[in-house]
């Protein structure tokens, strides 16, 4: 089978799976996404498929690289717009502005804590998976340590099973930005 029908079989089958059920975001996250989907559409489309009308254009395609690398990169671009777009279908888009949640750690919100064996402070948001980057202290709703604060409240204390072994984090404060 080829590369590109391949993708366009994983994309239609992401699609379904993810109309299933719904998929957290911030409000920046679903602007990234919007953001990239527009990218994809308006520049890396266009471009990929004069890419594929020059490659067509020098003749035989059995022996030609720029055509099978052209039609490569459309189908990676065309699973990535189907995988956006069925992202923000069944996104459920969450403003931390507009949360109350009696000081309880739920999705979106910024949670600052006390790693108990160092004593270091440390600041997360839990965002969804797409947004997730630690360098910036957006954690992912899946991740071990998420998972552990969710529910929790200022003063509790949050056992997360790292490969070192378990950490214990103190939740200074939750704040919903």
């Amino acid at each position: 089978m080829h590369l590109t029908a391949v993708i366009f079989f994983m994309a239609v089958f992401l699609r379904q799976e993810l109309f299933m059920s719904t998929i957290p975001l911030t409000k920046r996250g679903a602007d990234q996404l919007r953001g990239e989907l527009q990218r994809l559409k308006s520049v890396e489309r266009p471009s990929v498929i004069n890419s594929i009308a020059e490659a067509r254009a020098q003749g035989d395609l059995s022996e030609n690289a720029e055509y099978e690398a052209a039609k490569e990169k459309q189908g990676f671009i065309e699973g990535r717009i189907a995988d956006i777009e069925s992202k923000l279908a069944a996104a459920q888009v969450i403003d931390p502005a507009t949360l109350d949640a009696d000081g309880r750690v739920v999705f979106a919100a910024t949670v600052e804590l006390e790693d108990l064996e160092s004593g270091a402070p440390v600041t997360y948001q839990i965002v969804g998976d797409d947004e997730a980057d630690l360098e910036h202290g957006l954690i992912s709703i899946s991740s071990p340590i998420a998972r552990a604060l969710i529910g929790k409240s200022e003063g509790d204390v949050a056992s997360v099973q790292a490969p070192g072994g378990v950490r214990e984090y103190e939740i200074i404060s939750v704040r919903y930005v």
